[in-house]
């Protein structure tokens, strides 16, 4: 026979390892509850560039320095602050001309380019932006984007929204369960509220004055909320 001390041990082995009983945790219906709302923007970014063409390195270096020094200066005219505007991309890369007779692709020039995105808080300026450029030499003007910059504070009554439509969903449940519900038991946000879609497109430098649309931005906003049920009520 075994010691009592022993027995003993390994009865309390087996009560530590036991589950607790389903009924030590609460029940709980959790959902998810979602809303949008639609705001115009009020930031406006844009990427400029200068390319040019030449026999030698420096030829194409030194014009294009000389040409985006031209497109700086009309940015800074236009009143747009130098913190607003940044270089994205410069590159120098040799130019090849392909020699059917011996299929060698020679050296012909280089080619430098030089890009800068700038950033205008006034979306209504864009298009007069776009058309200083293009008067100051820019040959490549890009990828427009317009953005919701006080996204979060524009969400605050989605949220109380999407907080409504996690208790109409429960609701449901809860009746199609034959429950009832109680307090919430937590509340949490879905990740980071964006932009269910940002506006972007591209422009080409054009003779006429440039045409642009900000149009309006859908914000999105998702709450996961877990609600306390209890049995109804005969």
């Amino acid at each position: 026979m075994k010691k009592p001390a022993a027995l003993a041990a390994i009865f309390a082995a087996t009560m530590l390892t036991m589950p607790a009983r389903a009924d030590d945790f609460p029940s709980a219906i959790s959902v998810s509850g979602e809303a949008t709302v639609s705001a115009a923007p009020d930031l406006a970014q844009i990427d400029a560039g200068v390319a040019n063409d030449a026999k030698s390195a420096k030829e194409a270096s030194d014009a294009n320095n000389a040409a985006m020094g031209k497109v700086l200066l009309a940015l800074k005219g236009a009143g747009i602050p130098e913190k607003d505007y940044q270089t994205s991309r410069l590159s120098l890369q040799p130019q090849y001309a392909p020699n059917r007779s011996t299929g060698a692709s020679p050296v012909a020039g280089f080619r430098a380019s030089n890009r800068v995105t700038v950033k205008i808080r006034d979306v209504t300026k864009v298009a007069g932006v776009i058309d200083i450029l293009v008067g100051a030499g820019a040959n490549d003007i890009g990828n427009i984007s317009f953005e919701v910059t006080q996204a979060s504070k524009l969400l605050d009554d989605a949220r109380e929204q999407a907080v409504a439509d996690a208790r109409r969903k429960a609701e449901i449940y809860a009746k199609a369960t034959g429950v009832t519900l109680g307090a919430p038991l937590s509340v949490s946000e879905g990740g980071a509220p964006v932009p269910l879609f940002k506006a972007r497109m591209t422009a080409a430098p054009m003779a006429a004055p440039a045409a642009v649309a900000p149009g309006e931005e859908t914000l999105s906003v998702t709450v996961n909320v877990s609600w306390a049920i209890k049995p109804k009520e005969q």
